[in-house]
């Protein structure tokens, strides 16, 4: 199950900010999208990963997201930053 490498992953960012940020910075391995959020939300992330050729990983809801990275509410997008 993906969502797996991302409840295990050391190092990660969680919402579209950071997302955002660490995408520019070249430094994402995997991209995790929530199925359910806004697609106005997550249309730039999802075309950021595709330019900089990064998979993204889609995940039912924000909610499996934000308990994979251990906090209390949903989001929209997380990301595995490189090693």
């Amino acid at each position: 199950m993906p969502i797996s490498e991302l409840m295990k992953a050391e190092k990660k960012k969680i919402g579209i900010k950071q997302s955002t940020r660490a995408l520019l910075e070249n430094s994402v391995e995997k991209v995790f999208i929530a199925e359910n959020a806004d697609q106005h939300v997550t249309r730039r992330i999802i075309n950021l990963a595709a330019e900089k050729g990064v998979e993204v990983i889609y995940v039912s809801t924000m909610h499996e997201i934000g308990l994979a990275c251990k906090i209390d509410v949903g989001a929209a997008t997380a990301v595995i930053i490189k090693e």
